[in-house]
């Protein structure tokens, strides 16, 4: 900043107040840490409640929506601010530390314990909103005194936007990943108060600051203990969330995985969904697997698509006529987790490990455009499509591509959702698949942590009754896998739409029908 843009010290802002110009320097960085600050707490609402209530888009669209309406409001109300400006902003930032930075650990908390947790999450919004859309009008008027007009506009909103694209960058590159959504909540919060911190200081021999320093004292107090015990407010959450004890979490870049046990049972969830139930769980995989390999003569070459627990990849394995297996799944620690994990391990009987496949860790709608094929079976399996990221992975483009990846003689699958709690969703994919060129074949299994479940066979050419099961199987024998293509009027075809990439049909559908059965 240039020496001259600074009014010389001893200058009388509106408040009547005299600041060196020192001062301003704070006040421009505060610019740059409450703009840095803001977002990070919009980007923790919005994760949070995509992470607790489902349907990501929804709940970004409608907490980001409220959150800037919040800010408008909290603008509009600064113009009531009549003197002691610094004052005020001190105080603003002491309340944004304590709500911004509890924020993720209140709502962690509240969501197991209160009936409607939208109203709990809304209200906290709300309030951050108006709070920090004081913070830009109070330092502009706090600064008019001391900076030209020209350039005061400038650099404020100059600080801003780049602390907007700071906190976007860090959030899903380093915090989320790193510190998960708790401790960012407490370490934004200090950031916050150590804004109000340094203007107290700054100001300490022109007002009394007192009962200010004080209130922000306290608050930093409170969050350095929030965020020493991060870990167990976190685990204490999911232990109510999950209603079963914890064993492993995990944030990584793509999700965040929970592993529960109770007994003998263990679960996975991704995002708060059930994913397996090591009590059943052979029920679906026998289901995945084996109509399709059942079908196919020389099953050399095989491909999984998602999939990163190795449970499909443990089915896949067992067929002796399987040369060669590909696993692509996205999140790199999924599956070094049931690589080297030994009690996971267990549970796919090392098939990670083996010498037969070849893991990769990419995002299965770039790796296939990119692949070579043929491959004799395709398995796709991937979690429910709840937003949009996860929808693309059942589009009529990425079925092209998948069947040009697919041998002449080959047989893919498709984990459907439920044909009974959201028939028209199932049948999407079934219609999706047919307009990619495939000609599909539905069909269901009874798996009671999830109850009635869909899969859709699809080739290039009719399929047939005709299967070829081995010995041994848990679940599926000849007769009950012909069974499975039964279905009842409740789960009967019915007309629905393609899901393309432009309408993303499919995770519209989902959303309603998911939502009609929770709600």
């Amino acid at each position: 900043m240039a020496e001259q843009d600074f009014v010389a010290e001893g200058a009388v802002g509106e408040g009547g107040e005299k600041g060196p110009a020192s001062l301003a320097v704070i006040l421009l960085v505060s610019v740059l840490v409450v703009a840095t600050c803001g977002l990070i707490y919009e980007l923790l609402a919005g994760t949070l409640a995509s992470y607790l209530l489902g349907d990501s888009v929804t709940q970004f669209s409608t907490v980001i929506g409220s959150y800037l309406f919040a800010m408008g409001v909290g603008s509009w109300l600064s113009r009531h601010v009549r003197g002691d400006e610094i004052g005020v902003f001190v105080r603003v930032e002491v309340m944004i530390a304590a709500l911004g930075g509890w924020s993720a650990a209140g709502l962690f908390m509240l969501f197991p314990l209160v009936g409607d947790f939208r109203v709990a999450l809304y209200a906290l919004v709300l309030a951050i909103g108006v709070l920090v859309g004081l913070e830009i009008p109070l330092l502009i008027r706090i600064l008019r005194h001391r900076f030209a007009f020209r350039e005061l506009v400038s650099n404020v909103l100059t600080y801003d936007y780049v602390g907007a694209l700071i906190a976007s960058l860090l959030f899903p590159l380093v915090l989320v990943p790193w510190l998960g959504m708790i401790r960012t909540g407490f370490v934004f919060g200090l950031a916050n108060v150590a804004v109000a911190l340094a203007l107290l200081v700054a100001l300490r021999r022109q007002r009394r600051i007192g009962a200010d320093m004080a209130a922000a004292l306290v608050v930093t107090a409170s969050l350095l203990v929030g965020l020493a015990m991060a870990d167990r407010m976190q685990r204490w959450s999911e232990v109510a969330f999950y209603a079963e004890p914890v064993i492993h979490a995990r944030s990584t870049p793509y999700q965040r995985i929970v592993i529960t046990r109770r007994n003998e049972d263990l679960r996975l969830y991704l995002n708060g969904n059930l994913q397996f139930s090591t009590r059943d769980e052979y029920r679906y995989h026998e289901a995945l697997v084996w109509p399709v390999l059942g079908r196919v003569a020389h099953p050399a070459q095989v491909l999984i698509l998602g999939g990163g627990d190795g449970l499909a990849a443990r089915e896949v394995l067992r067929d002796a006529r399987v040369r060669h297996l590909t696993l692509v799944d996205l999140d790199p620690e999924m599956t070094h987790l049931f690589r080297d994990t030994p009690q996971l391990a267990a549970l796919n009987d090392h098939s990670l490990s083996s010498p037969r496949i070849t893991v990769h860790n990419a995002d299965a709608f770039r790796w296939v455009r990119e692949a070579e094929g043929p491959y004799d079976a395709v398995i796709v399996d991937f979690p429910d499509p709840t937003e949009f990221s996860l929808g693309k992975l059942y589009t009529e483009s990425f079925y092209r591509e998948v069947a040009r990846l697919l041998a002449p003689g080959g047989v893919m699958t498709v984990q459907s959702t439920s044909p009974l709690i959201a028939p028209r969703s199932y049948w999407t994919v079934a219609s999706t698949l047919e307009a990619a060129g495939l000609f599909s074949r539905g069909y269901h299994a009874y798996v009671p942590s999830f109850g009635e479940w869909g899969f859709t066979l699809a080739a290039h050419r009719p399929l047939t009754d005709a299967v070829n099961l081995p010995g041994g199987l848990r679940f599926l024998t000849a007769s009950s896998e012909r069974a499975m293509f039964d279905f009842p009027p409740d789960m009967a075809r019915r007309p629905t739409p393609v899901n393309r990439l432009d309408n993303q049909a499919l995770v519209r559908s989902f959303a309603e029908e998911w939502g009609k059965y929770e709600g």
